[in-house]
């Protein structure tokens, strides 16, 4: 079941500002710094602070937490940010952590550099045919601009895919890419994911904010035999085509 958190609420927005605090405190201990692209930092700190109202912990918001109880939960070795996966391995090896909150100077300064090219390209693809769109489709990653084609081909029946969102609700609520079909929340995905347990023939394209998310949820629904997933490399921060708001379609 979607939990949904009302994010202008009072409670809601006092444990979002003790979020930023603890996150600014473990950026402090470890020398470590933000993600250059803010909006990646703020929908972690938004997925910590969910967890927080809903678990008590501030649970890694890129994974599912596993468990009902508090007990079950503890023994699932359920992530606890900053974890130990990121802190022992992912950013000494890889200069940031899984979500992408957390990196390290040099990868920060790289990230920023890599972010500023991304924004410059303003190139698009239009016109696609029948054959373009399946190859497209069988990639592990689609960019933004061909994300936007493959759409736009959908719409006028050359192909056909699912478009799901990966991240939390309250994203989905606030912004979300024209032409989505399911959310599917990670924090819970495999509830979520019996939406499309029928459809494992057609092929999907999962997205979250920056690409993180989405990559993890991708690697699990071709372990549960999906026939045909690809990620939105960098997620919809870079998507520049229409997007909707509100619950409704």
């Amino acid at each position: 079941m979607i939990k949904k958190i009302d994010i202008e609420s009072e409670e809601y927005q006092t444990q979002l500002e003790l979020t930023k605090q603890f996150t600014d405190k473990v950026v402090e201990r470890f020398d470590f710094r933000y993600n250059p692209n803010d909006e990646v930092n703020e929908s972690i700190q938004m997925g910590l602070t969910r967890n927080k109202m809903i678990y008590g912990k501030r649970y890694c918001p890129c994974f599912m937490v596993v468990g009902e109880t508090k007990e079950e939960q503890k023994a699932a070795n359920n992530r606890l940010c900053p974890c130990t996966p990121a802190l022992e391995k992912e950013i000494p090896t890889s200069g940031s952590c899984h979500c992408g909150i957390f990196c390290t100077p040099e990868f920060a300064q790289e990230a920023a550099q890599e972010e500023q090219m991304h924004d410059a390209i303003a190139t698009h693809s239009r016109g696609l045919t029948k054959e373009e769109c399946e190859k497209l489709l069988e990639k592990q990653e689609v960019n933004a601009v061909e994300l936007e084609s493959l759409l736009e081909a959908r719409d006028l029946g050359f192909v056909k895919f699912n478009l799901i969102d990966t991240r939390e609700w309250m994203e989905w609520v606030s912004q979300r890419i024209k032409g989505t079909d399911y959310l599917v929340p990670t924090t819970a995905f495999y509830q979520a994911l019996e939406q499309v347990d029928d459809q494992k023939d057609t092929p999907v394209v999962v997205y979250c904010l920056s690409g993180s998310r989405s990559a993890y949820c991708q690697r699990i629904m071709l372990d549960l035999g999906f026939k045909s997933v690809a990620n939105l490399d960098y997620g919809i921060s870079t998507f520049q085509g229409e997007c909707l708001s509100g619950e409704e379609q």
